[in-house]
């Protein structure tokens, strides 16, 4: 297959991308990304040339697209705004992207005849305090970022419903994993222990997410890129939930740090307080998570040890600007 990946230079979308070419040795990969702060051609750089093509363009470029897609099978669209604290400022970028900008691939696809498949999140679900989220749980959005997600996800339906769309939703749970940006929390974490700066955490630290590395969330999309039924929505869920205090003092404790660096600020304005997805319906399809967390964490932990030109660059440009604005405390 020739596969057309937006988002592709993000840090999903990437770790999707290495793991297709190297679990189909005879696909070809084009990626189109904007390169916004989070998305980098170096996160690509490692990968064959000969079955990647890269085009540097907007998913809302309606004839960007139209070329882009010429040529493929299928299209896997990660290309999104996606950290909750800057949708926040400025809601309107993600508004773009996230809905204006699908609704432009869908329409591409579906004049090329090719699947598109909406890579999503569990924060359209809102949050439940008890008991787990199915693919029929009503979407009820807490912020612009899920809200954006969540608009999405009801054109992906749309598209379906009206014109018979070969298109359908994964919703993965909170990833983590190689080459993430660190204004979320485990790189942000990871990287201020190592740094010896205090680890900033949310109102009382309690609030529970549903932890899924990386990798196991491209082998689950994958899947359901492979098998899933157009129209419907599969839910990629982590083998482990947890408070965000925990995650924080097991870095601490791979790191070879106290817990005097953990630092309690301000809480979000809005923040969920426990997601919880159920993987059912993808695992009817034959996926199943094989990383656990602690396991998952120790590999996280030990790339960006191993990995500083990675990260160093990132940590010391604008970065620095947004961290000291969300945290009221500069970075050393």
């Amino acid at each position: 297959m020739r596969l057309l990946v937006t988002g592709g230079a993000g840090f999903i979308g990437s770790n999707y991308v290495r793991y297709r070419l190297a679990t189909h040795p005879d696909d070809e990969v084009v990626v189109l990304d904007k390169l916004t702060y989070a998305g980098r051609r170096e996160n690509l750089a490692d990968l064959p040339k000969e079955r990647l093509e890269f085009i540097d363009g907007d998913i809302a470029d309606r004839e960007l697209v139209a070329s882009a897609i010429r040529g493929c099978d299928a299209l896997v669209n990660f290309a999104a705004e996606s950290h909750v604290d800057r949708s926040i400022e400025s809601p309107g970028e993600f508004i773009t992207t996230d809905v204006f900008g699908t609704f432009v691939l869908l329409e591409a696809a579906r004049e090329a005849g090719i699947r598109h498949l909406q890579i999503s999140t569990d924060e359209v679900y809102g949050s439940i305090e008890e008991g787990t989220f199915t693919e029929a749980s009503p979407i009820e959005p807490s912020s612009p970022y899920s809200a954006s997600k969540a608009g999405g996800d009801l054109i992906v339906r749309a598209f379906r419903h009206t014109y018979d769309a070969d298109a359908l939703v994964c919703r993965g749970s909170n990833n983590y994993g190689p080459y993430q940006h660190p204004e979320k929390l485990i790189p942000l974490c990871v990287l201020n222990a190592l740094a010896g700066d205090p680890l900033p955490v949310y109102g009382d630290g309690m609030q529970v997410r549903n932890w899924l590395f990386v990798e196991d969330n491209c082998s689950a999309i994958d899947v359901v890129l492979e098998r899933g039924e157009a129209g419907e929505v599969y839910n990629v869920g982590g083998p482990d939930e947890l408070p965000n205090i925990e995650v924080v003092k097991t870095i601490l404790e791979l790191t070879g740090r106290d817990e005097s660096l953990i630092e309690y600020v301000t809480d979000r304005p809005g923040h969920d307080r426990r997601y919880s997805l159920s993987s059912d319906r993808t695992e009817g399809l034959g996926w199943k998570a094989a990383v656990s967390f602690r396991e998952g964490l120790e590999r996280t932990v030990s790339w960006y040890r191993d990995n500083a030109e990675w990260w160093e660059p990132i940590r010391s440009g604008e970065y620095r600007e947004y961290y000291e604005r969300q945290y009221g405390r500069a970075l050393s």
